[in-house]
């Protein structure tokens, strides 16, 4: 019970540090008043806590914007710019904002973002701008001096648009690391992916991707680490150590599994309902490999649980293949489930987290008593296969010298 309590803590803090991790996201507070200049109009970016503030000239169509944002990295970039084609990152054209490798001053450099930039299959060279972009630049706000972790950054830039153009989209988004003068691929978190809007800038309207909530993320890590994480690797233990124990009963096992791996069951349907409800409040943020181990968790588990009703009994000859198939296939539900599980950190942002670690512990604990549980049994069998071993023989023997006493 004692441990049970412990596991349940280390979950409800995993969660509730899902719920930090998304909310540390959240949009900042905007001003006119910026390091460069003051501009007529502001608004809170949806993520990372950025800001924009402008002003629009309608005489010469001339935006002069600031875009403000936050390093996550001593050696990172913070990135901002326009998309003349759609509210995304492939196609735009930005301004990005990092260390000089060989002075150390804040450069500001523009970049174009061709599509098969999320390949990664070149460094991403700095080149002039095919846009109409007058001036830009980047300055540290005080109290910070040198790029580090936290520092804000204000890139600004003057660029003249199209007449009658009014609403642009924009993006930004920083990362950990700068090769050279190539900044390299930014984080995948939720935030980190949704880092883009459409705003008009004469009426300051704002459209931008939504984000799964807080409490909606923390629902769906938590009963999602507990069910295909734990619930259901315990359950198959359950069914492979108890059943040897004939003094639980000789159906003991069946029902503990059975209550088991229901209950991880159920609750990681409902996790999985929360997880495509959140795919569907978050337009234009996918995680492939996430999304994809999460449905082949589910079918299979789907497909463990359809096999209880079509179980053959004891006496029918397909009952062995029936064992194989439901063996295989719940060892490989409970393999996914857990590579899922840890999938899940990585796309929280809580990859080199306690929390993982507390998971780490819970489930090193779990395969440790699994791994002595097995060498247990396999010298239970080994002992029981000598003692057969010998009473044959020794039936053998009495047989010989009942044969022998005959003649």
């Amino acid at each position: 019970m004692r441990g049970m309590r412990i596991l349940l803590g280390v979950l409800l803090l995993l969660g509730l540090s899902c719920g930090t991790a998304v909310a540390a996201g959240a949009p900042g507070r905007c001003t006119t008043s910026t390091p460069v200049k003051a501009y007529a109009k502001c608004i809170a970016l949806p993520t990372q806590g950025a800001t924009l503030a402008w002003t629009y000239d309608a005489r010469n169509a001339t935006l002069d914007a600031a875009f403000t944002g936050s390093f996550i990295s001593p050696s990172g970039w913070v990135a901002w710019g326009v998309n003349q084609d759609a509210p995304a990152m492939a196609g735009a054209r930005v301004i990005a904002a990092f260390s000089d490798p060989s002075t150390g001053a804040l450069l500001a450099l523009p970049f174009v973002l061709s599509p098969d930039v999320k390949l990664q299959a070149k460094p991403l060279v700095s080149r002039p701008l095919d846009i109409p972009l007058l001036a830009s630049s980047a300055t540290l706000i005080s109290p910070a001096r040198t790029v580090r972790d936290g520092a804000s950054v204000t890139i600004a830039a003057t660029i003249r648009l199209s007449p009658n153009r009014t609403s642009l989209h924009f993006v930004w988004n920083r990362g950990l690391y700068v090769q050279g003068y190539s900044p390299t691929i930014h984080p995948t978190d939720a935030s980190d992916l949704a880092s883009h809007a459409t705003v008009d800038i004469l009426t300051t309207a704002t459209e931008s991707s939504p984000i799964a909530s807080a409490k909606l993320q923390w629902a769906h890590g938590s009963l999602n680490a507990l069910s295909w994480g734990l619930l259901l690797p315990v359950g198959a233990a359950l069914a492979r150590y108890l059943r040897p124990c004939a003094s639980a009963g000789p159906a003991a096992w069946f029902y503990a599994h059975a209550a088991t791996q229901a209950t991880g069951y159920l609750l990681g349907a409902a996790g999985f309902a929360l997880g495509i409800a959140m795919g569907a409040a978050s337009p234009g943020v996918t995680y492939k490999l996430h999304r994809g181990l999460g449905i082949a968790a589910a079918t299979a588990g789907s497909l463990q649980t359809l096999a209880v009703f079509f179980r053959p009994k004891t006496t029918n000859r397909y009952r062995k293949y029936w064992k194989s198939y439901h063996h295989l296939l719940g060892y490989g539900c409970v393999v996914i489930g857990v590579v899922n599980v840890f999938q899940g950190f990585e796309v929280m942002g809580l990859g080199a987290s306690y929390w993982k670690l507390g998971y780490c512990m819970a489930l090193a604990t779990l395969i440790g008593g699994c791994v002595a549980l097995e060498v247990n049994a396999w010298v239970v069998f080994c002992r029981r296969q000598q003692e057969e071993k010998l009473m044959r023989r020794e039936v053998e023997d009495v047989v010989v010298k009942d044969r022998a006493a005959a003649f």
